[in-house]
């Protein structure tokens, strides 16, 4: 669980497009159900609005999700994977306590913010994220 006067665990969600970042987090806080949801915050496309990855964009989406128990950060593709983790790499982008988490995007998005939301700290919510990838559809 978090610890004692921090809040949630952010999820910041990393996609080559704004408007899949936005749809995204969009779908996961509905899907979340009711209830104090932790913060989720979109980071897709670059600053004018093209397709692409953005450490600017990915570190204001990273300080706004930033509750203090860490930020569980989830990418679409290779460059969007390959920027998060230069960032972290350079450790002065991001807030302490930032996690590149290998998930699925969709799934492991809404996995991430119900776990987020239910109190879990940034292992179980990365953990929870991942565990999407064993998801069966037939």
């Amino acid at each position: 669980m978090a610890e004692t006067g921090r809040g949630p665990v952010g999820v910041v969600l990393v996609s080559h497009s704004r408007e899949v970042a936005e749809s995204v987090a969009s779908l996961a806080r509905g899907l979340a159900g009711g209830g104090e949801l932790a913060p989720v915050e979109p980071a897709g496309g670059t600053p004018d609005g093209g397709l692409g990855t953005s450490s600017e964009l990915i570190a204001r989406a990273a300080r706004r999700a930033d509750r203090g128990a860490g930020v569980a950060v989830l990418a679409d593709l290779g460059s969007a994977v390959l920027t998060v983790q230069a960032m972290l790499a350079e450790d002065e982008e991001l807030p302490p306590g930032t996690r590149l988490v290998d998930a699925p995007f969709v799934e492991g998005a809404v996995a991430a913010l119900v776990t987020a939301s239910a109190g879990a700290d940034l292992k179980a919510v990365a953990a929870a994220a991942s565990e999407a990838y064993t998801y069966r559809k037939v």
